[in-house]
């Protein structure tokens, strides 16, 4: 969805924490379907990204204004630019593109070593990561190469090239986001959706990509639930946790969204998976757990959402 700061904590009912978790795990989880579901009913990716994440950023951005939020200013506006266009952009836009040949499960399972990629970035920043963590990116990669080595992915040749970059490219933006100058939280994911999704708009057509005719019923739903539920709901929720609860709670739909979107993906898309795949991401969760365990020791910043959010 977009990089958010980290939160001052608040108290808050466990029934409500429950219940905002429940909407960031299910939800982001099933983004990866929508998405799937999007593209079969006439979609083209980047057309379908760009319109959902305008549509989103402008509703987004008509409500804070309505209620007197301030406008980015112009350094804040170039900022949340190259975010957009690196985290939704090259995240979440060539996803789209994978998923044109890539099951949706798989796509989760590659997508989830977004964190693994924040935490080498962080690491080349200067930033020494302790045992656990070191351990845990050896753990994740190991489990990066597995999936990229011998899965459906390696008969996808784009579907793999673009599997392999979207989470590279939302790492970097996220990293390269922090300490920049940027509006509030929500004001910033408005912004980043607004440019991102402006840049894919464009992008689009300049790589062929067309409509070749009135998308399906099944299609324009599934937009409008990533539009509404994807990019504003869930971002509420998730949003709402980092005032509430502590970040590494908040940020466990890194290893809870690729599960739900696998068991989605069987269960209302019959798609199949090998004991490759799912050993894959069960490596890969195992790294992302322990970086995450690693930076909640020592009160690291929130992690980033996903990028098919």
């Amino acid at each position: 969805m977009s990089a958010v700061p980290s939160l001052v904590s608040r108290p808050a009912s466990a029934l409500a924490v429950a219940g905002a978790l429940a909407l960031v795990y299910v939800i982001w989880g099933s983004t990866y379907l929508g998405i799937r579901f999007a593209l079969e009913g006439g979609f083209p990716p980047l057309l379908m990204a760009g319109s959902r994440f305008v549509a989103a950023g402008a509703l987004m951005y008509a409500a804070l204004r309505l209620r007197g939020v301030p406008a980015p200013s112009a350094a804040q506006w170039r900022n949340c630019t190259i975010m957009g266009i690196l985290l939704l952009g090259g995240g979440n836009g060539l996803v789209c593109i994978a998923e044109q040949t890539v099951s949706s499960g798989l796509a989760a399972i590659a997508v989830a070593s977004a964190p693994l990629w924040i935490g080498l970035f962080v690491t080349l920043r200067g930033q020494r990561p302790g045992p656990l963590e070191w351990t845990g990116l050896a753990i994740g990669f190991v489990g990066v190469l597995w999936l990229n080595a011998g899965s459906s992915l390696t008969a996808t040749p784009v579907g793999l090239v673009a599997l392999l970059v979207a989470p590279v490219a939302w790492a970097f933006g996220s990293v390269w986001s922090r300490g920049r100058d940027l509006p509030s939280p929500f004001m910033t994911a408005a912004a980043q959706m607004l440019c991102g999704g402006g840049a894919m708009l464009l992008a689009g057509p300049l790589l062929g990509e067309r409509f070749d005719g009135l998308p399906t019923l099944h299609g324009t739903l599934s937009v409008l639930y990533l539009v509404g539920f994807g990019s504003i709901v869930a971002f509420t929720a998730y949003v709402w946790l980092l005032h509430h609860v502590r970040p590494t709670l908040a940020g466990s739909y890194a290893y809870v969204n690729p599960v739900i979107a696998v068991v989605l993906g069987a269960w209302l898309a019959a798609e199949r998976f090998t004991s490759h795949d799912i050993g894959a991401m069960a490596v890969i969760l195992c790294g992302v757990v322990a970086i995450t365990l690693a930076r909640a020791r020592v009160a690291k910043p929130a992690p980033e959402a996903d990028p098919a959010t």
